[in-house]
């Protein structure tokens, strides 16, 4: 007699569908709306996450409402007195979800109004950084109704919603007035700005809502950047000295500076105990060491030769830290200097380039910029690059200081635009690299 093999049921497909609205009390898009309770129910149980972050009333109560969730119903209080002939809406965002797998009901939003109709014009457009063209679908887009130009910096706005991943907007039910818009990424969740640190944007005239209305665009950015506390600057020396330098596979580049890094700050050293030699042993002329502003860093700059061997001598004495710390022994760095063909060239033509707005091409490294050079014409070619996968950025730098510019709200003045171009672009060695790009 076999027995019966004892197993595990599959349970079936995973559950991918996301809860469905079946009504709502009163019913979606109500008018003469007078009560202080809704009642939405769904096809399934439901679970409610994150109001804070996802949920927005228009206009803005005074105080949020009260919403709870039981099995496949999720019920609304309001706070506040309701305004007469008002069209208000309550923004769910990603905050409903199914109970069992978490699939989230996208953008659901309840609708009515305390008067006899539902207004039914928009506002839509985009917002963007200001300072690389890309977005931040965190921040948010608001509205003042009615308002003086500090309102911004005072109170929360009449109406609110979040941009979607590509950096969007669209306000509906608005009434026929216009507004001053905005954006803000809310670093502290009071909803209006009052951080230089906080990104926000501004459009420069009111905006009347429209039946269909032609898209708007914003350009964010920060007056101060975040502090940043450096665990490195603000530790206690380490007990011993020592470097590191940024030579790669034993050779150095053509065009810049070889750096040492120290651990700790440097009190004093003395340059004219370094030496920069041939392999004849003779001094490289022009040698130049430059400690920077932390006293960490030192620039080692000479005439570099393509294909140079090069020796740096670092005698003990030569660096006293900030504890009196020296190098453990005298060193010697060898390394050579790059050939013509370790580098690649590129090419790069551009649609539509402002050139009246003084365009500057910047290579960056992270948030700083490596390299930039002015764009006098819509082509631009360099023939000695380092090899490497690089972020390329435009600048319009307007004022013509070679740098990016935030905006003053205060002075009424836009910040200027840089545009990340859309894909990075790969240089090689001893390779000739052409790209094209429509700004």
């Amino acid at each position: 007699m076999n027995c019966a093999q004892i197993g595990v049921p599959t349970g079936g497909a995973r559950d991918t569908t996301a809860p469905v609205f079946i009504k709502a009390n009163p019913p979606i898009r109500s008018t003469d709306f007078s009560g202080n309770n809704i009642q939405l129910t769904f096809d399934e149980y439901v679970d409610v996450q994150d109001l804070q972050q996802h949920l927005f009333v228009s206009p803005s109560p005074k105080s949020q409402p009260v919403v709870r969730h039981n099995l496949r119903t999720v019920t609304v209080k309001l706070q506040d007195t309701l305004l007469p002939n008002t069209t208000y809406s309550i923004q769910f965002g990603n905050a409903i979800r199914d109970i069992n797998e978490g699939n989230i009901l996208k953008n659901f939003t309840y609708v009515f109004s305390t008067g006899k109709t539902i207004d039914s014009l928009s506002i839509m457009g985009n917002v963007t950084l200001a300072e690389n063209g890309k977005t931040d679908s965190t921040l948010l887009v608001m509205l003042y109704r009615d308002a003086p130009d500090s309102a911004v910096t005072t109170r929360r706005p009449d109406y609110a919603t979040r941009l979607d991943g590509s950096g969007r907007f669209r306000f509906n039910n608005l009434p026929a007035v216009s507004f001053k818009l905005y954006a803000l990424k809310d670093g502290d969740g009071n909803r209006f700005y009052n951080a230089g640190t906080e990104l926000f944007a501004f459009f420069d005239t009111p905006v009347l809502a429209a039946e269909n209305p032609t898209p708007l665009e914003l350009f964010a950015y920060a007056t101060t950047k975040p502090a940043t506390t450096s665990a490195t600057a603000s530790k206690t020396p380490e007990k011993k000295l020592r470097y590191t330098n940024n030579i790669i596979g034993g050779s150095q580049d053509l065009f810049s500076p070889l750096v040492l890094t120290f651990n700790n700050p440097i009190r004093s050293f003395f340059k004219d105990s370094l030496r920069l030699l041939d392999t004849a042993f003779r001094d490289i002329s022009n040698g130049q060491f430059v400690l920077d502003s932390t006293r960490r860093k030192l620039d080692v700059q000479g005439d570099w030769k393509a294909g140079q061997a090069v020796s740096l001598c670092l005698p003990t004495g030569a660096f006293v830290d900030s504890a009196g710390n020296q190098l453990a022994k005298n060193d010697t760095l060898r390394f050579s200097i790059k050939n013509n063909s370790d580098y690649g060239s590129l090419k790069i033509r551009f649609g539509n380039l402002d050139i009246g707005k003084k365009p500057v091409l910047l290579f960056m490294d992270g948030d700083a910029v490596r390299w930039s050079y002015p764009l006098l014409r819509d082509t631009w070619k360099k023939e000695m690059l380092l090899p490497g996968e690089y972020e390329v950025r435009v600048l319009y730098d307007e004022n013509g200081n070679g740098i990016w510019d935030a905006g003053d709200y205060r002075q009424k003045k836009q910040p200027e635009r840089a545009i990340t171009l859309p894909e990075k672009i790969q240089v090689r060695a001893n390779w000739d690299t052409e790209r094209t790009f429509d700004l």
